[in-house]
């Protein structure tokens, strides 16, 4: 789950050094913003698309970081930003709608770099990752092109965090002096405890900014938290705003499936995230595009199957259906009973691909041919996904 830049920097008080910034929801509210904080301002909207700075209004701004100088620049923007839809090429499939913007303190510096807290997965730990912004890219400019090509990667421990061994290496790959690397290391120490405390998976700065006092500060921030943490992170979760997501992917989590929406027509419903990712190559293998990933899990009850196919079919995209079940501890004869029980409810749009395999598959494949309900029924995984993209074709 990835929270708003404001609430992060609501989060990051008495942990780093982050502008004074104010949300607003009208023009009027920007411009008293705008007084308060001082002429040169950042306008950042407040959308959850990655970078912002690749916006696209429906007036034809361009970037969703803007520099103002004044109140008058600062009403006209945003009444251009405000209750705007936008569009990116990290929005998929749909356009969102800027409801707040998120007014900050211009911050005099001298350098900036781009810094990400994640997790190597390669080596099971976390990972600093870092470099360096182009001289020339401004504060609404930080964006990956203006990054340099150098890239430093630092790895660390868990249970020991930011040692000074570590701080010393970033603080040499960065070309920090002795003086300045106390407040670097308070910086990276806080932003660790930061990421551990609230369940990170992923923590952006962009940009980490050395003023003109020698002092770090943060200037834009982005904070993903694991999925998983709910429980552990109330509060966080408290926060989020679920109409900056995808709608049929937050309906699908109500009913305990994990859907992404992705770029082709060919509909897909499999128990397990290793098997569905298995069928996306399969069907581009065979030169087709999936619509999606739909991962049911391993208790597809018909009423599970009425919501799968219910969230895919409402992809107007979707030409064709690929469910794609293996039995394990699931059966096969238990998955079909679900799928017959929620074709008879429901009106098939498209041609539906069923390949069932495992404990119980020919039982279950039986009971698909006799319902005589119009499936095309397969047992072989190959054949199963070159079918779907046959009856996908116009």
């Amino acid at each position: 789950m990835a929270i708003r830049r404001k609430t992060y920097s609501e989060l990051c008080v008495g942990y780093a050094q982050v502008p004074r910034g104010i949300l607003v929801r009208t023009p009027l509210e920007a411009q008293d913003a705008v007084k308060s904080l001082g002429k040169n301002c950042i306008f950042r909207a407040q959308v959850l698309c990655g970078h912002s700075g690749k916006l696209l209004f429906e007036d034809g701004l361009r970037g969703g970081i803007q520099t103002v100088e004044n109140l008058e620049q600062g009403l006209d923007l945003a009444t251009r930003m405000l209750n705007r839809q936008v569009t990116s090429e990290n929005i998929h499939h749909r356009s969102l709608t800027v409801n707040q913007v998120l007014v900050s303190e211009s911050l005099v510096h001298e350098d900036q770099w781009h810094l990400v807290m994640t997790i190597d997965r390669e080596n099971y730990c976390p990972v600093v990752i870092i470099s360096k912004y182009n001289d020339s890219a401004s504060q609404d400019e930080q964006m990956p092109q203006n990054v340099s090509e150098k890239e430093f990667s630092f790895t660390f421990s868990f249970s020991q965090g930011i040692t000074e061994d570590l701080v010393s290496r970033i603080s040499t790959s960065l070309g920090v002096g002795r003086e300045e690397m106390t407040n670097l290391a308070d910086v990276l120490t806080n932003l660790y405890k930061i990421f551990r405390e609230k369940d990170a998976t992923l923590l952006e700065i962009s940009p980490l900014a050395r003023l003109s006092t020698g002092l770090f500060a943060c200037l834009d921030a982005t904070l993903v938290v694991d999925d998983d943490a709910a429980k552990r992170q109330p509060d966080i979760f408290r926060l989020r705003d679920t109409t900056q997501e995808v709608h049929d992917e937050v309906r699908a989590e109500q009913h305990s499936l994990v859907y992404i929406k992705m770029d082709g027509n060919i509909g897909n419903i499999v128990n397990g995230a290793g098997l569905a990712m298995v069928t996306n190559d399969a069907i581009g293998l065979h030169g087709g595009a999936s619509a999606n990933f739909l991962d049911a899990g391993g208790q597809a009850t018909k009423e599970t199957m009425i919501q799968a196919l219910g969230i895919v079919m409402g992809d107007e995209r979707v030409k064709a259906i690929l469910i794609n079940i293996y039995g394990g501890i699931t059966r096969c004869d238990m998955i079909a009973e679900s799928i017959i029980g929620a074709a008879q409810e429901m009106t098939l749009a498209v041609p539906l691909v069923v390949r069932l395999q495992g404990t119980n598959s020919t039982e279950g494949l039986k009971l698909l041919a006799d319902a005589r309900l119009g499936l095309h029924v397969e047992s072989d995984f190959g054949r199963a996904a070159q079918r779907a993209v046959e009856l996908a074709q116009p």
